[in-house]
C-alpha cells in the first residue's frame, strides 16, 4: 500500500478518502504475536550485539587505536575517518534495500545474508595483527561490517510491525533493545574469561601478536551466526500486495521512487519527517558514545583492555535492564517524553566526563554507568515512535529512510569530536586532548535536543489531519 496516489492531483475529497486509507497502519492492524516470534525476533538482537559490542565499542576499536597502530590522536581520526565514510555508504544504500526488501516481501531473505556477511566480516578480523600497517585492513573490514550491520538494522526494526501492535510496541521494541544489551553484557563476560584476561587463553591464546583480541573476533562471528538461527526459522515475510511493486527495474528507479516516497510522506505526515531530521541529530550524538566512549575511557581515564571490557559488561546490565524498564514509560507516557529524559541527562553526565577527566577511573565509571542508563531508552523510544507510524507494507522503506536520515548527518559527530580534538590541543598544549571531543558529541546531543522540541507525540489520527494541509500546499 502507497503513502499516497497522486495526492497533489485529486479533488479535496478524494485526497482526504486516500489518505485516511493511507492511515492504516501497520501497527493498528497487527494481530497480537505469540511469545515464540516475539523471542525469535529479539534474538537476532541478542545474536548480532557482539559486532556493536565487541568489534564497535569494546574491544576491536579499542585494539585498533592502541599504540602498536599508531598515536592515539592518529588512530583516533583514522577511526573518525572510517566511520563517517561507512555512514555516507549506508545514507545511500540503506532506503533503497529497504525499499526493495518491501516491494518484493523478501526481509527476512535479505536480513539472512546480510547476517552472515556481518559474521564473516568479524571472522575475517582475525588477520588485523597489531602492527602499524595493518591499520587500513582493519579500518576497511569495521567499515564494511558497519555498513551492513547498519542496513540489517533496517530489516529488522521493519520485522517489528509483525510481533508487535499498537498497545505494546514501546515494550517489545525495549525488549529487544534490551535483549541485545543483554548478550553483550554475556558474550563479552564469556570472551574475556576464555579469551582476553588470562594470560594464556583457550586454544593456546595469549596477547603475543595480539592473538587473544583475534580470536574473539572469529567466536564473536560464530556468536553472530548460532544465535541468529532462531530469527530465521521461526519468523518469515508476509505477503502484501503493493500494485506499484516494479521488480527488476535498477538502482536509478529505486532512487526515483525513494524520492517520491519523501514526497508523499511530505504530504501524508509532516510530524515524521520532522521528527526523522531532529532524530537523525540526537542519534548520531547516541553512536558516538558508543563509538568514541571505550576510546576515552582507554586513552583518557587509563583503562587497560580487561577494565575496558568489565566496565562494557556492566554498562550493558545497566542499559538492558533500564531500556527494558523505560520500554514500558514509553508505552505508557510516550516515547517522546522518554527521549527528552534521556537527552537531557545525557548532556548533563557528558558534561561531567570532561569536566571532571583529571579525577581518575572513578568518575568514568559512575558518569559511564550514569550515560549507559539513558543511551539504549532513547533509541529504543526512536524506534517505538516511527513504528507507530509505519504504513501497511512500508516498514523497510520507512526504516530505510530512518536509517538514511541518520546517516546522512552521521560525519557530524565524528567532524566534531575531531575538531574538539585540534581546539584542545591548542588551548592547553596538551599531548593527549582526547577528551575534549567530548564536547563535540555534547553539541551533537543539544542539537536533537532542541529539534525535538517541536516535534509531536506520536497519533496516528495527525496522518489524516495533515493531508488538507499538504493537499493544498
Amino acid at each position: 500500500m502507497a503513502w499516497g496516489r497522486s495526492l497533489y492531483a485529486v479533488s479535496e475529497t478524494q485526497t482526504a478518502t486516500a489518505t485516511t486509507t493511507t492511515a492504516r497502519l501497520a501497527l493498528e492492524n497487527a494481530a497480537p504475536s505469540s511469545k515464540k516470534k516475539i523471542i525469535s525476533w529479539a534474538m537476532w538482537d541478542w545474536g548480532t550485539q557482539p559486532f556493536s559490542t565487541i568489534v564497535v565499542t569494546f574491544v576491536f576499536a579499542v585494539y585498533l587505536t592502541g599504540d602498536a597502530f599508531g598515536s592515539k590522536n592518529y588512530t583516533s581520526q583514522a577511526l573518525a575517518w572510517s566511520t563517517t565514510i561507512a555512514g555516507v555508504l549506508v545514507a545511500f544504500l540503506a532506503p533503497v534495500m529497504g525499499q526493495n526488501s518491501d516491494r518484493n516481501n523478501r526481509t527476512m531473505r535479505d536480513l539472512r545474508w546480510q547476517t552472515w556477511f556481518i559474521a564473516i566480516t568479524a571472522g575475517f578480523m582475525f588477520f588485523v595483527k597489531p602492527h602499524p600497517q595493518y591499520l587500513i585492513l582493519g579500518l576497511v573490514l569495521l567499515g564494511v561490517g558497519t555498513v551492513i550491520n547498519e542496513i540489517a538494522q533496517v530489516g529488522n526494526n521493519a520485522m517489528l510491525e509483525e510481533v508487535a501492535a499498537g498497545h505494546n510496541v514501546g515494550r517489545i521494541s525495549g525488549f529487544g533493545w534490551g535483549m541485545g544489551y543483554l548478550g553483550g553484557i554475556v558474550s563479552l563476560l564469556v570472551f574475556n574469561y576464555l579469551f582476553i584476561e588470562p594470560e594464556k587463553g583457550l586454544f593456546g591464546a595469549s596477547d603475543v601478536e595480539g592473538l587473544d583480541i583475534r580470536i574473539t573476533m572469529v567466536a564473536s562471528a560464530i556468536w553472530i551466526a548460532l544465535f541468529t538461527l532462531p530469527t530465521f526459522l521461526n519468523l518469515r515475510d508476509r505477503h502484501v500486495e503493493r500494485p506499484n511493486a516494479a521488480n527488476g527495474k535498477g538502482v536509478i528507479f529505486a532512487y526515483r521512487e525513494l524520492g517520491r516516497s519523501v514526497v508523499r510522506l511530505w504530504a501524508v505526515s509532516r510530524q515524521t519527517v520532522f521528527f526523522l531530521l531532529a532524530s537523525a541529530l540526537f542519534r548520531d550524538g547516541l553512536n558516538a558514545i558508543f563509538s568514541f566512549g571505550a576510546v576515552i575511557a582507554a586513552g583518557t581515564f587509563g583503562f587497560t583492555p580487561g577494565e575496558v571490557i568489565m566496565f562494557g559488561a556492566a554498562a550493558n546490565v545497566a542499559a538492558g535492564v533500564s531500556t527494558m524498564a523505560f520500554g514500558l514509560l514509553d508505552d505508557s507516557i510516550g516515547p517522546k517524553k522518554v527521549i527528552m529524559t534521556s537527552l537531557v541527562a545525557l548532556v548533563v553526565l557528558a558534561t561531567v566526563v570532561f569536566i571532571l577527566h583529571d579525577g581518575g577511573k572513578t568518575v568514568f565509571w559512575v558518569a559511564g554507568m550514569g550515560l549507559t542508563l539513558f543511551v539504549g531508552p532513547a533509541q529504543s523510544a526512536s524506534r517505538s515512535y516511527l513504528a507507530r507510524l509505519v504504513p501497511v507494507g512500508q516498514a523497510g522503506e520507512v526504516f530505510g529512510l530512518y536509517a538514511t536520515t541518520g546517516r546522512a548527518v552521521s560525519f557530524v559527530s565524528p567532524f566534531l569530536f575531531g575538531v574538539a580534538i585540534s581546539v584542545g590541543e591548542a588551548a592547553t598544549g596538551a599531548e593527549n586532548a582526547q577528551y575534549w571531543g567530548i564536547l563535540g558529541i555534547i553539541v551533537v546531543l543539544i542539537g536533537g535536543l532542541l529539534a525535538m522540541l517541536p516535534v509531536r507525540e506520536p497519533d496516528t489520527r495527525a496522518m489524516v489531519a495533515d493531508a488538507p494541509v499538504a493537499a493544498s500546499a
